[in-house]
Formats: structure tokens, sequence, C-alpha cells
């Protein structure tokens, strides 16, 4: 009886502290998002305009992110179901946002405002055996572009 209570008193209280946790990174989320609205990320790969000479640099925006033990439990048993694991779908979500925002912050403090040839690269942390908490890092990376200042003769 009391591993039951134990349990229960661990699941309530990852799900408290992580519905509260993940507010908060989403309201941080948000805040900069609309920050960084002027830094604009475009999957493609040519520039909007080819013709004017720009200087280009590799900017990442790199993050790591771990489930709460609530949504282990929660996936846990879907699993068992089958189905969509919408408890994870926020971890990644999260994450992608988190890691264009700081390639974004590293665009910007290159004085560049645009971000050509965006991709992504997620990789699964701790999950592969039993006792391992779901952890993904996520990797935005992509070329920034900045006009190159033409000296007028």
């Amino acid at each position: 009886m009391t591993d039951l209570i134990f349990f229960l008193t661990l699941l309530t209280l990852g799900y408290v502290v992580g519905q509260w946790k993940e507010k908060r990174h989403y309201a941080s989320i948000r805040a900069r998002e609309k920050e960084y609205a002027k830094v604009l990320a475009f999957a493609t790969r040519y520039p909007p305009d080819a013709r004017t000479p720009q200087d280009c640099m590799l900017v990442t925006g790199s993050v790591v992110v771990g489930a709460d033990y609530f949504k282990q439990v929660v996936a846990g048993l879907k699993t068992l179901f089958g189905g969509r694991l919408t408890s994870y779908e926020t971890l990644l979500d999260r994450a992608r946002r988190e890691a264009v925002l700081r390639l974004k912050q590293e665009a910007l403090q290159n004085g560049s405002t645009l971000v050509i040839n965006l991709k992504f690269e997620t990789t699964n942390i701790g999950g592969g055996n039993e006792q391992g908490m779901p952890i993904v890092q996520v990797i935005a990376y992509g070329t920034a572009l900045k006009p190159r200042a033409v000296a007028i003769a």
C-alpha cells in the first residue's frame, strides 16, 4: 500500500511541477519569438537576392530538453494501447522552437537578420534503455547572410 501511495505522490508531483515548468518555458519562448521576429529563417537553399554581395556564416542553436516523470509514465501507458504520444510532442515542439531561437540570437549577434538553408538534427539521449529518462537534443543550423558593405569608388 505504501508503494502505491508513493507512486501516486510522485505521479501527482511530476504532473504539477512538469506542467508549471512547461508553461513557464512556453511563455519564455513566446516572448523571445516576438523579440527575434525580425530575424527571418527559411529552409530554402538559395538567398532571395543572389546578386547582392553577402557575407555568410554558419549559425547554430542547440538545446537539450528532458521529459518530466508524469510524461514518462503517460507515454509508457500509451505504448500499451498505441496512438499518438502527445506528451512527447510538446517536448519536441519546445526543443525545436528553443533551438531556432538560439540560432536567431547567434545570427543577430553577428549582424544578420536572414538565415537560409535551415536544418534540424534531433538526437534521443538517455531514453534507449528501460531506466533511461526521455531526453531530446535538437540542433538547428543554417547559413546567416549579411549584406556586404560595398565600397563606393
